[in-house]
């Protein structure tokens, strides 16, 4: 089967959970910008969460099916729609065969991911099929999509086809409208995204070097998010933050979710296409179970950071991760 794409959107790329283990090649992890939304959209359609998906930023694409297919969109709201029946997001959706998905402006958040039932069928490159624009490789010719792409999905899994049939009993040409599950992802499990978000930090090396007014600053000004803000990372203006002193550093390795501060003044989040090292101060990194609030804002958004510990964040990861694994078990349990 394949997806057939009419039209490629803003930016439309396939994603996985990067590519895991090159770091030290300087091949940078990159895979989907919110990973919560495409694990969860992967256990919706019955794939592995490791699957690939197709990524869809601001302005979603077009995308004609060539055969009966189950879907879930996850993550930001783009007002998605079947032949002109809207769809909503974090539930599993049966399309018919000659149906067509498309995407109107921005709800909430930036980013809907696109999961289907046996995942996006690309070449793995370094062990992924996450695409990596800036190199162009992985993905679909390692590139967004564009008009005339045909997109490979593979065979679904049993867990698949058994939710499909729960609540589209008579699946194939026949179906005229979207079949929605009336059953969804807890609530306590997806990210409670916002145009104006508390983003939880844990303190980096070098939050020690900045002025005591600086300190103060991160945790209490509100930083609006640069236009020029891209997958690799997000610039974030409005407020700008002072070392007490000037310093020289080597490169060391950063994260998703680190926060660097250039000379400017004008801080950094690191995102899924970062570089492997980086040589600016390190004054926070963004606790793991945030990290889709950030990925989800837009040009103009704004965003506040407030402090936690590295215990605390530790444990928000734990819990997190327990929560995806009941949903799991439940959703097996079930089909």
């Amino acid at each position: 089967m394949t997806l057939r794409i009419v039209t490629g959107g803003l930016q439309t790329t396939v994603q996985d959970l990067g590519r895991m283990g090159h770091q030290g090649s300087a091949i940078p992890v990159g895979g989907a910008m919110d990973r919560i939304a495409l694990r969860i959209g992967n256990l919706l359609v019955g794939n592995d969460e490791s699957c690939a998906a197709l990524e869809a930023a601001l302005i979603g694409p077009a995308i004609g099916f060539d055969a009966t297919t189950l879907l879930a969109l996850t993550g930001g709201d783009l007002d998605a729609s079947v032949d002109g029946v809207g769809i909503p997001v974090w539930h599993p959706v049966v399309v018919r065969a000659g149906a067509t998905l498309r995407f109107g402006r921005p709800r909430v958040g930036c980013r809907t991911y696109v999961a289907v039932a046996g995942g996006i069928d690309v070449p793995p490159v370094f062990g992924s099929r996450s695409t990596y624009l800036r190199a162009q490789f992985g993905g679909y010719e390692g590139r967004a999509l564009r008009a005339g792409d045909a997109v490979r999905v593979g065979e679904p899994s049993r867990q698949g086809r058994a939710i499909a049939q729960s609540f589209a009993q008579s699946i194939g040409d026949a179906i005229s409208r979207p079949a929605v599950a009336r059953w969804s992802i807890g609530a306590s499990l997806r990210p409670r995204y916002s145009e104006d978000p508390i983003v939880r930090l844990v303190a980096g090396a070098h939050t020690d070097a900045l002025t005591a007014e600086a300190r103060r600053q991160l945790t209490t000004a509100a930083f609006r998010v640069s236009a020029s803000s891209d997958r690799m990372g997000y610039r974030l203006e409005g407020t700008e933050l002072a070392l007490r002193e000037p310093l020289e550093l080597l490169s060391e390795a950063v994260a998703f979710g680190t926060v660097q501060l250039p000379p400017g003044g004008a801080p950094i989040v690191l995102m899924a296409d970062r570089q492997t090292t980086g040589g600016y101060p390190r004054i926070g990194e963004v606790a793991s179970v945030d990290l889709p609030l950030i990925a989800q804002l837009k040009p103009a958004d704004r965003v506040r950071f407030r402090f936690v510990s590295l215990d605390d964040a530790q444990q928000m990861y734990l819990d997190q991760e327990q929560d995806l694994a009941q949903a799991r078990i439940a959703i097996t349990l079930r089909h």
